[in-house]
C-alpha cells in the first residue's frame, strides 16, 4: 500500500464515497497525502478539507479535465489549484452543463435501442453532484437488467466504441493546461501509457507531471514512464483512479505504489509557482 494516493474521485463527480468518506479511509489506512480529483468539478474539496482537519492527512485540491487533440483524447489532472478561483469555477460551469446534455443524449440513444433507461433515476444515481458521468448511466443499466456490470456496461454500450456512445465538448490540451495553470495548479497527464509522443509537446505548454503509476501499469510499465517524465523535467505522479464501482475490481484507496517523493516535489513546485503568483501581482499595483 501506498502512503498517497494522486487521483482519487468522490460523488462530487462518478466516484462513490463522499469527500469525507474518502478521508476516513486514507486515515484509517494510514495515508499521508491524498489528491482529490474530480471531473470537471471542486464540489467535494472543502468537505475533504474540513473532515482533515485535526488529522495527519494532507488534502491536495484537484480537479481532472478532458482534452481532445485530433482523434485523441486524453485526460489532464490538475493538482493544488485554487478551488475558490472565479475564473476556474466558470470554466467548470461550463463544461458541467456539456457533460448533463451528453448524457441526456445517450439515454435517448439507449431508447432508441430499446434499453428505455430512466432519466429521473440517472438523476438519483448522480446526486448532488452537477458532474454526470458515464458511470451513473451504467449503473441505471445494470439496475434495468440491461447489463451484469458497469464493465459490461461500458464494453457493450457507452464506451467510445459503442453504439449509444456520445461524444462531448472537450477542451484542447493548451486550454486544459493554460486552464489549471491560470488556477495556479500544476498539470500532470493522467495514464499516459500509450501517449508517450505527445509528452514533449505538452512539456512545452507548460505540462508538471506524468503519471506514472497506475493500477493497470506494470512495474516494468511505470519505470519507463518515470524516466520519461525525467528526460522532460517532469515529476513522475501517480495513483489508483479511484470510483469504488465493480470496475475498480476491489482496488482500494491507497493501492498503488506512488513515491513519496511525488508530492514533495509537487509542493515544492507549486509553493515556486504560489510565490512567483505573488511577486506578479505585487509588483503590478
Amino acid at each position: 500500500m501506498s502512503r498517497v494516493d494522486l487521483h482519487i474521485h468522490t460523488t462530487a463527480s462518478d466516484g462513490v464515497l463522499t469527500p469525507a468518506e474518502v478521508v476516513q479511509v486514507a486515515v484509517e489506512r494510514c495515508l499521508s497525502a491524498v489528491a482529490i480529483t474530480d471531473h470537471d468539478t471542486t464540489g467535494g474539496i472543502d468537505q475533504a478539507l474540513v473532515a482533515a482537519e485535526g488529522t495527519q492527512l494532507e488534502v491536495i485540491p484537484g480537479v481532472e479535465l478532458s482534452a481532445e487533440q485530433g482523434s485523441r483524447e486524453m485526460h489532464i489532472l490538475g493538482y493544488y489549484v485554487d478551488h475558490q478561483d472565479g475564473a476556474l469555477q466558470e470554466k467548470l460551469v461550463v463544461l458541467r452543463r456539456a457533460r448533463r446534455e451528453r448524457a441526456w443524449k445517450m439515454v435517448r440513444k439507449l431508447a432508441g435501442m430499446g434499453m428505455r433507461v430512466s432519466w429521473d433515476r440517472v438523476m438519483e444515481i448522480a446526486g448532488d453532484t452537477s458532474a454526470f458521468g458515464r458511470p451513473h448511466i451504467a449503473v441505471a443499466l445494470r439496475e434495468g437488467g440491461h447489463v451484469d456490470s458497469i464493465n459490461e456496461a461500458f464494453y457493450k454500450y457507452i464506451g467510445r466504441l459503442g453504439p449509444a456512445y456520445v461524444a462531448r465538448y472537450k477542451l484542447s490540451p493548451a486550454q486544459a493546461l493554460q486552464m489549471i495553470k491560470d488556477a495556479g495548479g500544476l498539470p500532470v497527464l493522467a495514464h499516459p501509457r500509450r501517449q508517450e509522443d505527445i509528452v514533449a509537446g505538452l512539456a512545452g505548454l507548460g505540462l508538471a507531471g506524468l503519471e506514472a503509476y497506475y493500477p493497470r501499469y506494470s512495474a516494468v510499465e511505470s519505470e519507463a514512464l518515470a524516466m520519461l517524465a525525467e528526460r522532460h523535467g517532469l515529476i513522475a505522479t501517480g495513483g489508483t483512479d479511484y470510483h469504488g464501482y465493480d470496475g475498480d475490481a476491489g482496488l482500494a484507496v491507497g493501492d498503488v505504489p506512488v513515491p513519496m517523493e511525488s508530492v514533495e516535489r509537487l509542493r515544492a513546485l507549486g509553493d515556486r509557482h504560489v510565490a512567483g503568483r505573488s511577486q506578479h501581482a505585487g509588483g503590478s499595483d
